[in-house]
């Protein structure tokens, strides 16, 4: 009885043949064996069928386990697996590892039973498939999706806690999004999705209670949705013209309209005379976005001559709160000194203050008194004219998107 060959090309000795070369014969078996769990490498730049040979080594890549498959498509290629003599390549059925090491430069490389349709590879991808005894097929386990210096596309896969470098790019390799790292960090944001009806939540976490979120538009750009800019907690003015202003009951500051032209701007003014230190008075209600801190101040005003020696004027102020006395001493006053600009009737502004205290413990909703002084009984004050006041610029701090 002749030998036979599985489908692997193992010989199967028939009982009572092969006398005195069993000892060759399995030899050749046993390499055979090892060439199962070997390697090779081809090279697709043309199709290329693997086979098996029955009884023999050294030309086994349908044998092998573990392919790499190299070099430049240069156009569809196929890799089959065929039948060899004795056995027909359907009743194969191994594993393989499959390194697509080639470039496909759009070309398509499918690795298949001869007749079968298989599957595509794709490149920089490793896989582990099986004959199944009809075709090649992928279990879907490829350990290239990800390599070190690959480019792929992951599609329904789940990252837990995945660690991103510095950037996140979009499909063009352009920067999308930078990431620095913070030591020792300990709050983050969480976003979350939304069901109809609702929008999706930005919000600030971590182990501290309060969590600040701080978005710091570049240079002068500005912090927007859609097209209008987000108003952002920080400086805020009030102006206070001159009319808003009343002359005080001892030693007040005189109203005045004064007239340039006729038909052209009147200004509307308090003067403060150059001899005799005079005062004016206003009162707000300080917006409850106000973070209850110090002020600073600037004053509009006009020379009634054309002297330029210095005015110097002084600005102080008194918060109360409900059932609060209005009849207080106000906070410790802040002086800003500016000459004369040398022409009647022109505008002109002091520099901004430095910070005043608003004198009795300041709270929300607080009705605020102020009040303006030039104090020209100081020797400093030399300006010989009335200092013509159209009011004040009254900076001040928020704390607060808005004053709900």
């Amino acid at each position: 009885m002749a030998s036979t060959y599985n489908s692997l090309g193992y010989q199967k000795m028939a009982t009572g043949e092969n006398a005195g070369t069993w000892g060759t014969k399995t030899n050749t078996t046993l390499d055979e064996i090892k060439e199962t769990f070997g390697y090779v490498s081809i090279a697709m730049t043309a199709d290329r069928t693997l086979t098996i040979p029955d009884g023999s080594t050294g030309t086994y890549d349908g044998r092998a386990f573990i392919i790499e498959l190299t070099g430049t498509l240069g156009g569809t290629r196929v890799l089959d697996i065929a039948a060899q003599a004795g056995d027909p390549a359907a009743n194969i059925e191994k594993p393989f590892i499959v390194f697509d090491n080639t470039t496909h430069s759009g070309d398509t490389l499918t690795f298949k039973v001869t007749g079968q349709t298989g599957f595509a590879l794709t490149e920089g991808t490793t896989y582990l498939c099986y004959h199944n005894g009809t075709d090649i097929i992928n279990t879907g386990l490829g350990i290239g999706d990800v390599t070190l210096t690959g480019t792929q596309t992951l599609t329904n896969k789940t990252l837990t806690s995945p660690k991103i470098g510095t950037s996140i790019l979009d499909t063009n390799g352009l920067q999308l999004a930078l990431l620095t790292a913070t030591g020792s960090a300990v709050n983050e944001f969480t976003i979350a999705n939304a069901a109809a009806g609702a929008g999706p939540i930005l919000s600030a976490t971590g182990d501290e209670s309060n969590v600040d979120i701080n978005l710091n538009p570049k240079g002068s750009g500005v912090l927007k949705s859609a097209t209008a800019a987000i108003k952002i907690a920080g400086t805020e003015t009030l102006f206070i013209p001159a009319p808003a202003m009343y002359g005080t009951e001892t030693n007040g500051a005189d109203a005045q309209q004064v007239e340039t032209t006729a038909t052209r701007p009147d200004l509307k003014v308090l003067d403060f005379d150059a001899g005799t230190a005079e005062y004016a008075q206003f009162a707000i209600a300080m917006p409850k976005s106000w973070n209850l801190g110090t002020v600073t101040y600037q004053v509009f005003w006009s020379p009634s001559n054309t002297n330029t020696g210095n005015a110097i004027f002084g600005l102080q102020g008194l918060a109360c709160t409900e059932g609060d006395t209005a009849d207080a001493v106000f906070g410790t006053a802040i002086e800003v000194t500016d000459a004369g600009i040398g022409t009647v009737e022109d505008v002109q502004m002091t520099s901004v203050s430095s910070a005043m205290t608003i004198a009795g413990s300041p709270a929300d909703d607080d009705y605020c008194f102020f009040q303006l002084y030039r104090d020209a009984a100081d020797g400093s004050d030399t300006f010989t004219g009335d200092a013509r006041v159209m009011g004040i610029k009254l900076f001040y701090t928020t704390d607060a998107a808005n004053d709900a």
